[in-house]
This record gives C-alpha cells, sequence and structure tokens, in this order.
C-alpha cells in the first residue's frame, strides 16, 4: 500500500472492510464538550483484537459493518483544549484511556464503567480507533505521563491496564502462587504486575518456547511447556514441576485456548481463584465438576475499571512493571500494513506505530 496524501488533515488507518487497509484523510474531530481535548497521537500498540478484525472481521458480538479507524493503545500530546477543562494544557504528554462510557447507567454508578452497556471504545465496532493523526477523548480519560516516563510507554498503559484489572479480580496477594496461560503481551503483563503484587511464584505457560524463554527473562519465576497430553496429565506435570504442593492458589488465563482453561481449572488448589481474560472461541468445553468440587472462584475479567489505569501509570513510573522490554519494534505511520503483518505472522512481543509525521 503507497501513501499519496500530501495534505494530512487527520491521516488515518482504516480497515475499509475483512483483509482490506487503507489511508484516509478524515476531518479533524472537533471537541464536543467543554471538558474535551484534543490529542496529537504520537504512538499507538497493535493489539490482537486489531489483527482479528482485520482478518475475521468480527469478536464475539462486534462485527465490522463499515469503515472502521483501527487502533486503541495509544499515547499523544494535548494539542487544544476545551474551556472547562482543569487538569491538562496543551503540550501536555498524556495516555489515552480509549473507552467512553455513558457514566449514567447502573454499572458506571458504582465504578464497573467497563461493563457499560453504552460503552464507545475506541476501534471496536462502530466505532473508530486511534491510528490516526487527532482522536478526541474526555479530559478524565487523558493520564499526564510522569516525568521522566516517555511517550513510547505512555502507550503501553492500555495492555498494562487489562492486566492490572485481571490481577486485581483475581486478588493476588503477598506470598500468593499464581499461573498464568499464555505468554503474549497481557500474559507476559499479568506476570510482572502479579509479582509487583506480591506473588511468590509465577509461572507462565505457552505452548511457544521463545515466549516461555522470554517470560523467564521478564516476569515469570519459573516456565512451563504443556506437552500433547491430557490436561489432567499437563496439570499434574506443572504443580509437580514447579512446586506448587496442593495446587495454585490463583490461575489467569490470557489464552483463551480451551486446552490451557481445562489445565487451569485442574492446577488450582481446593478454594483457589480461577480469573477469565483471554477470548478464543464462544463456547468451551470446561471441568465444570473439579471446578464445583473444590469450590473454586471462578470470575471473568474485560478490559480495566476504575482505579486501573492510574495504578498502570504508577507501577511504570515506579519501575516496578518494566513495559519497556516488551517494544520489538516501532514503525513509521506509512508502514502501518507492514507493522500489521509484522504482528499478525507472531514477530515480537509488542509492535508500535508513531504518529503521523508533519
Amino acid at each position: 500500500m503507497r501513501l499519496h496524501l500530501t495534505r494530512k488533515k487527520n491521516l488515518s488507518f482504516v480497515l475499509e472492510k475483512v483483509q482490506t487497509l487503507k489511508f484516509e484523510n478524515r476531518p479533524t474531530p472537533q471537541l464536543q464538550d467543554p471538558h474535551d481535548v484534543l490529542v496529537r497521537v504520537k504512538f499507538t500498540g497493535i493489539c490482537g483484537s486489531d489483527v482479528h478484525y482485520w482478518h475475521a472481521g468480527q469478536i464475539g458480538p462486534f462485527k465490522v459493518e463499515q469503515p472502521m479507524v483501527l487502533g486503541h493503545e495509544s499515547s499523544g500530546i494535548v494539542e487544544k483544549i476545551g474551556n472547562k477543562v482543569t487538569t491538562l494544557k496543551v503540550g501536555d504528554r498524556v495516555t489515552m484511556e480509549p473507552g467512553e462510557p455513558c457514566r449514567r447507567c447502573d454499572a458506571c454508578k458504582v465504578g464497573t464503567y467497563n461493563l457499560c452497556p453504552d460503552m464507545a471504545f475506541a476501534a471496536t465496532p462502530p466505532y473508530d480507533g486511534t491510528l490516526a493523526k487527532y482522536y478526541r477523548l474526555p479530559e478524565d480519560l487523558c493520564y499526564k505521563l510522569p516525568e521522566g516516563m516517555t511517550l513510547e510507554q505512555g502507550a503501553l498503559v492500555e495492555p498494562l491496564s487489562v492486566a492490572v484489572h485481571l490481577v486485581r479480580r483475581a486478588e493476588v496477594s503477598p506470598g500468593a502462587s499464581t499461573v498464568v496461560f499464555g505468554a503474549g503481551p497481557v500474559g507476559l503483563l499479568c506476570c510482572a504486575t502479579a509479582k509487583a503484587f506480591g506473588a511468590w511464584k509465577v509461572v507462565a505457560v505457552d505452548i511457544q518456547p521463545k515466549r516461555l524463554e522470554f517470560a523467564k527473562q521478564y516476569g515469570a519465576t519459573s516456565t512451563f511447556l504443556p506437552g500433547t497430553v491430557t490436561a489432567v496429565e499437563n496439570a499434574a506435570r506443572l504443580v509437580a514441576e514447579s512446586g506448587l504442593g496442593n495446587g495454585a492458589d490463583i490461575v489467569i488465563d490470557a489464552s483463551g485456548a480451551e486446552a490451557s482453561i481445562n489445565t487451569g481449572i485442574h492446577v488450582l488448589r481446593a478454594g483457589g481463584t480461577y480469573v477469565q481474560g483471554g477470548m478464543g472461541r464462544d463456547e468451551v468445553n470446561f471441568p465444570i465438576t473439579a471446578a464445583c468440587t473444590k469450590e473454586l472462584n471462578v470470575k471473568g475479567s474485560f478490559r480495566y475499571s476504575s482505579g486501573d489505569y492510574k495504578l498502570a501509570i504508577e507501577l511504570i513510573a515506579s519501575q516496578k512493571v518494566n513495559v519497556q522490554d516488551l517494544i520489538s519494534d516501532i514503525f513509521k505511520f506509512e508502514d502501518a500494513e507492514r507493522a500489521f503483518e509484522q504482528v499478525k505472522a507472531g514477530a515480537g512481543i509488542k509492535t508500535l506505530i508513531a504518529g503521523v509525521e508533519e
């Protein structure tokens, strides 16, 4: 794909239809409320959901039915502010929380705004994403970056917030043993966050040896490569090799794979906690008897909610979680399609796309 646009008013990277990407000049977003800000996007990470929409056109009930700007893991610089904005000024460096809830429903009122039925989430149909020159958000969804924190790191606050939400849902506490299935970006960040929360053992599980090698250097205390045996057999070997005694206190699944889900349930001790974050097939076989007889706490986890973004920023700023090492490559905006192809091929850990150049 070649870029033949000379006036880049609001150059955007658009999923025109399934498996078809293009660059498009779109109108610059206008402030819709006195509390709005306009952000000049500087870095955007590619998420697995972006790639999935590109190739499959649908995730669960969310289906691409019209052209959509991709991207939702972004940071940038404040370009313009509404006349009632008090916490930000033009030129501030910010990370962007890309979901705007209604703020009025019961879910929003109790702080679980990630469950808002009217959530307008970037790059989730029908809402446009952040892979554009400019993006508009309310001021309270733009978080000023601390001194010393880079815009590149700011783009990783979004996936770290997903991990923070998962770990908080799991109620990881000092001394807990935690097993994380899936050593992609979110799984790796779950390992690092669980360790920051005080977990004494953090076991990363994946079917790719290279991912496990990275996980052990990054946030896991040990790793496990499943064999081609039953979930019960894999679980027994995992528990024995990892020194988990009667089983793990906590299991977090960031893979969505049925085999991982089944193994995870069998890995837990009686009374343990299981949290599902990865989304694979809509329906899977589930070991319900084991979950019942062990009285497991089984929970779902979706995006992030009140306090997760602020905590993610603090974890990075305090150097308790290192997101910089996850960045494998940074592509120019005009090379966005090549960046997507690299992510689809499974190369690297986290790929960023730089903002539109003048």
